[in-house]
């Protein structure tokens, strides 16, 4: 008999983890670092509050928090010490993850006011790579990919305006997810860019991320730019995604073995049972530039450029620069700019037409620490190369791990329209090989269907047309009993009866958005209806019914089990 092992309690996680912090000796990781002792009283409280029974399901989840994110109690300084204040409330974000028991090791390290995409930016030194430290992380958010990728935390949170969640994701070989626009409040976050800021989160595992990721995700009342899932949004991609993929010369910057690795990625999807092709990624190439090469840099001046105009020696002299810059632009230049974006954005949905997601290299290069210094603004720009555009067009992302290239990770990222982030978890789960069952939006509604909507059967692409998500084989409380009705074509109907004639009928759950259940109702043919079936286990979901007349008119087939096996006996006889 195999035993189970006891899972480790909260505080021994904690205790693991300020070890693991001493093991790896990297102090600029974090710009404050909770007491052990602290954090050790919080895990033993909520130890208690699981033996009571509580429901934590994120109890013991160790998480680390960018400095530009309020945590109740622990300075805010952006990575500028002039600039800190200490809040008195967590971000909705922080608080949401906590209120489902992570525990907040500390704050870390950034690039400064999350203006960076190096991880060197910082008054507290650069923040070396997980693998390879002299190497750059990425930023901005470097010491939350670090603090992840070394395991002392299980997640951490990151802000990603140009690709600050994606690019230290793929230089430290682990998951950075970044969300639509607007589902992650960001209340309680100092701005980088506000109309083009997310908050993000990056763990080891792709199911890890995504389930942190529900957690903070939903509205918050002062965030004015929060957004909720649309009613029709598609809770998983289709069998067979269709992935857009750029041209051998939007390729140039990376080097022969990073476009090996990338090729190889395609490989794995096309294998795993993607539809791949070639398209022109060079509009979504040039929207980028706008960000900093255009007026919208005004959105950083607005966020702290008063601050640093008043104290320039507070600010790192890149930040300052690129900061300071866009005080003299004049408004029609703004206005131009906001143009020229909404004509991408349309471009960009002519672009991705028909498909359901564009994989691209994370980023270009992974480039020294010495380096970044010697030359720290052009090498930071090539390094959005493939990230900066992705929120100016209001797109998702994930980013994840795809090998190796140069002697270091090497990362893609799987890009869909907005509120499709399912979509762009599902087609990533295909290079990562792991696949959560429950589907990142939570407004899905289950569906048990027991006749040409199972998969295999002809009327299943209904399901998957409409982003359906399937959940796994089911079966009926046994006081049901399946027709095969009269009509054309051949479907099963199912009966509720009372229990001494009724039998266990096998299908299945998916789940969908209320739209596409609602479709699916307005185009029910008769004699179905959709009312509730009762499972097994005692739960009830929406399901597929007949009316008692029509199935006294059909051929009972209740004996056989399910409408596949019925379907079998013909085909056999």
């Amino acid at each position: 008999m195999t035993l189970t092992p006891t899972p480790p309690s909260c505080a021994e996680r904690v205790a693991a983890a300020y070890r693991r912090i001493t093991e790896t000796d990297r102090p600029e990781i974090w710009i404050s670092l909770r007491e052990q002792a602290d954090v050790r009283a919080e895990a033993h409280a909520l130890d208690a509050r699981v033996a009571a029974g509580e429901e934590l399901p994120l109890a013991g989840t160790l998480l680390a928090v960018k400095d530009n994110i309020d945590v109740a109690g622990l300075p805010t300084t952006a990575a500028c010490p002039a600039y800190a204040y200490t809040p008195g409330v967590s971000a909705p974000a922080v608080l949401r993850l906590m209120a489902a028991g992570a525990i907040v090791l500390g704050k870390t390290n950034m690039d400064q006011f999350a203006t960076g995409l190096v991880g060197t930016r910082s008054p507290h030194g650069p923040v070396r790579n997980a693998l390879r430290p002299e190497k750059i992380s990425g930023g901005s958010s470097s010491g939350s990919a670090v603090a992840v990728a070394l395991g002392i935390t299980d997640i951490a949170l990151g802000t990603d305006t140009a690709g600050s969640g994606r690019v230290p994701a793929a230089l430290n070989g682990i998951v950075g997810i970044k969300p639509t626009l607007g589902l992650v409040p960001t209340t309680g976050v100092v701005p980088a860019a506000r109309s083009y800021d997310a908050v993000t989160v990056f763990a080891r595992t792709l199911t890890e991320a995504q389930r942190a990721l529900a957690r903070m995700t939903g509205p918050d009342d002062a965030d004015p730019r929060g957004r909720t899932w649309p009613d029709d949004v598609r809770l998983s991609a289709p069998p067979h995604p269709r992935v857009a993929l750029p041209r051998d010369e939007d390729l140039a910057p990376l080097s022969a073995q990073a476009r090996a690795a990338f090729h190889e990625a395609v490989e794995q999807l096309e294998h795993a049972g993607a539809e791949t092709a070639v398209i022109d990624v060079s509009p979504l190439l040039a929207a980028a530039k706008l960000l900093y090469d255009g007026a919208l840099v005004a959105e950083r001046y607005a966020a702290v450029g008063d601050f640093i105009a008043d104290a320039p020696s507070a600010a790192d002299s890149s930040v300052g620069a690129i900061i300071l810059a866009a005080a003299s632009l004049p408004a029609h230049a703004l206005v131009d700019d906001l143009e020229r974006l909404d004509g991408y954005r349309a471009t960009a949905r002519g672009v991705l037409s028909g498909f359901d997601a564009l994989l691209l290299p994370t980023t270009t290069e992974h480039p020294d620490i010495a380096a970044v210094q010697a030359d720290p603004i052009a090498l930071n720009a090539r390094l959005g190369t493939y990230t900066n555009f992705v929120n100016l067009l209001d797109l998702a992302a994930v980013a994840v791990p795809a090998g190796e290239a140069d002697g270091s990770p090497f990362g893609v990222s799987v890009i869909t329209r907005a509120f499709e982030d399912q979509a762009a978890i599902d087609i990533a789960a295909l290079l990562t090989a792991e696949q959560a069952p429950v589907p990142y939006p939570g407004n899905g509604v289950d569906l048990a269907v027991f006749g040409a909507h199972l998969r295999g059967q002809p009327l299943n692409h209904q399901l998957t047309d409409a982003g359906a998500r399937y959940r796994g084989e089911i079966r009926t409380a046994p006081v049901y009993r399946l027709t095969a009705l009269d009509t054309v074509p051949p479907k099963p109907g199912l009966l509720r009866v009372s229990p001494p004639d009724g039998a266990e009928i096998t299908g299945e759950r998916w789940t969908l958005s209320p739209s596409a259940l609602g479709h699916f109702l307005a185009a029910l043919p008769a004699p179905l209806y959709l009312g509730r079936v009762e499972l097994t286990d005692g739960m009830w979901v929406v399901g597929f019914h007949t009316d008692p007349a029509s199935s006294e008119a059909g051929t009972d087939i209740t004996v056989h089990g399910s409408w596949p096996a019925y379907l079998a006996t013909l085909a056999d006889g």
